[in-house]
């Protein structure tokens, strides 16, 4: 009987390690492998710097539009993931690759779609005059010093100064 009950435990340890693991893989911008996107927020924050044109409002409504839609879609991709979890672990013998595999297509398609959303910020950068790109670029220049300043007090409060 304790065979049993440990082999269950294994069992159900392991279904939640896939099933968290899927998740910090489809939410790349919350669990800190941002896959390039920091240049996106970047450029969210400068809107009333960058005096857009109105063709330029128009594909940052699409950019923003895009984003709230991936967001969702990768939400929904989790949340059935995550069911897909509870009902196998509903089961006597759970089938994790069912679940390993559910999670894999969730994030390859969350993936896609990040990158279609980068694709639009992309595409709408393109479209900005040198002023416009100078004022991106300085901030982007100003945010990595701020994570470099950040990442040198880490180091000095966790002992690994230099």
């Amino acid at each position: 009987m304790n065979h049993r009950i440990s082999t269950g435990f294994a069992a159900a340890a392991a279904a939640a390690v896939i099933g968290l693991g899927a998740i910090a893989h489809a939410h790349p911008g919350h669990f800190g492998d941002r896959g390039g996107g920091d240049f996106m927020t970047t450029i969210a924050a400068l809107k009333a710097k960058l005096n857009l044109s109105t063709s330029q409002q128009a594909s940052w409504d699409s950019a923003v539009a895009a984003g709230k839609a991936a967001r969702a879609n990768a939400r929904t991709n989790m949340q059935n993931v995550r069911s897909l979890l509870n009902a196998e672990l509903a089961k006597a013998e759970p089938d994790l690759a069912a679940v390993a595999a559910a999670a894999d297509r969730a994030r390859t398609q969350n993936e896609a779609q990040r990158h279609q959303v980068r694709e639009s910020w992309l595409g709408l950068y393109a479209t900005f005059s040198p002023d416009q790109k100078a004022i991106v670029k300085a901030a982007i220049e100003q945010r990595l010093a701020r994570i470099d300043r950040w990442r040198a007090r880490m180091k000095e409060r966790h002992g690994q100064g230099g």
